[in-house]
């Protein structure tokens, strides 16, 4: 439950931590598609992805928000089944990643959540 919950907070870090154009002119929220181009930027930024590995990425990130969008709107009165959904989800999520990094790129990942756990935290 532990690497759920951290997993949690470093896909909000990243989703909503950097403002987009839209944000900065007219005040609205982001699309899903921007903030999963916002999350596989920060992740390519640091792991060095290639072009496929990029575009192979933000289509998961992109699954991983819409599906979170909507296990949050058709579970929220049921809190217990939405965390459940959730951990499985993102337990997905982290095997899809998985299986598209190389080690060490998986090991860069695996210390940006830690990172951003450790900012959450403070």
């Amino acid at each position: 439950m532990k690497n759920v919950l951290t997993l949690l907070a470093l896909v909000a870090l990243m989703a909503s931590g950097t403002p987009t154009v839209a944000q900065a002119d007219g005040g609205e929220q982001p699309t899903l598609a921007e903030r999963a181009t916002v999350m596989t930027w920060r992740i390519a930024e640091r792991t060095q992805l290639s072009e496929g590995q990029y575009v192979k990425l933000r289509r998961l990130n992109v699954g991983l928000l819409s599906e979170m969008a909507m296990l949050r709107k058709q579970l929220k009165a049921e809190p217990a089944n939405l965390d459940q959904s959730l951990a499985d989800l993102l337990q997905r999520y982290e095997w899809d990643v998985a299986a598209l990094l190389q080690p060490k790129q998986l090991a860069v990942y695996d210390g940006l959540k830690s990172e951003f756990t450790a900012v959450n935290i403070r």
